[in-house]
């Protein structure tokens, strides 16, 4: 006879295998490899036919949520590939994770020296953390509603939401205080000047009435300062639209752009 505990335990499983199945789902249609790496969740999506460059697009965060353009890009030969950054927000060990995490799929999976970055919302943080201090890997970013300041999201210093326990959890991650990430740089804002001057191609897509990260708290920022410093960045509005749904209903706009970053 089960008891109490063990229905609870039985009941928290069967979530947590429901969700794995929910987000991996919209992948049934390919070859996909779970693995650990450094301890940390990953995943690599192989498309039916490889194109001949070996493009691949790396996922920062919600592995299969809106996966209309990963889909499309692996019917164009592209892999999908993750792997875990969670409760990070982009800091140095996740740039390093992410640095050790390149190099493997590289040698692991033969994929092209440079990939595409694909970020939703806090995925923002990492794609262009990451892409700064790597310009030479980089064909192009997309964001998507993206958080581009820490201070707007999860601080809600602003107009924003925000959120309180992943503000603690930011805080941490990087070091900092509520005194001394008043002046702190480290954000995509300001890392993405380095994106900005290497000529990579920037598409972002976000509500105009998101009010979890305001686009003009980050998206409308980061753009201002990408211009200033010579970047291309394309910006695709969606009116009355909040933080969700991400992406497009449909990503041809989103593949076109992609597709032109890789052919240069």
């Amino acid at each position: 006879m089960y008891t109490l505990k063990s229905l609870l335990f039985l009941s928290l499983t069967f979530v947590i295998i429901s969700n794995s199945m929910a987000q991996n789902a919209p992948f049934d249609a390919y070859t996909i490899r779970y693995f650990t790496f450094q301890g940390h969740e990953a995943k690599i999506v192989f498309p039916k036919e490889a194109n001949e460059a070996r493009n691949w697009i790396w996922r920062a965060r919600f592995w299969g949520h809106e996966p209309q353009l990963d889909r499309a890009l692996l019917d164009m030969g592209f892999h999908v590939v993750y792997v875990d950054v969670a409760d990070l927000y982009g800091n140095e060990e996740a740039v390093k994770r992410w640095d050790d995490f390149y190099a493997f799929c590289r040698a692991e999976f033969q994929l092209n020296p440079k990939v595409v970055l694909e970020g939703m919302s806090r995925g923002g943080l990492i794609i262009y953390n990451w892409a700064a201090q790597n310009t030479d890997k980089v064909f192009s970013i997309y964001a998507d509603a993206p958080v581009c300041d820490i201070k707007s999201w999860p601080g809600g210093s602003y107009t924003g939401k925000g959120s309180s326990g992943d503000w603690e959890k930011a805080l941490k991650a990087y070091g900092l205080d509520s005194a001394s990430v008043r002046e702190f740089r480290g954000i995509p804002i300001y890392t993405s000047i380095e994106v900005a001057k290497a000529k990579i191609p920037v598409i972002h897509v976000f509500g105009e009435s998101d009010k979890v990260v305001p686009y003009m708290e980050n998206t409308y920022l980061l753009a201002e300062e990408f211009k200033k410093a010579g970047g291309n960045i394309t910006l695709i509005p969606k009116p009355g639209v909040d933080h969700h749904p991400h992406s497009l209903a449909d990503p041809q706009p989103l593949v076109d752009f992609i597709m032109k970053s890789i052919q240069k």
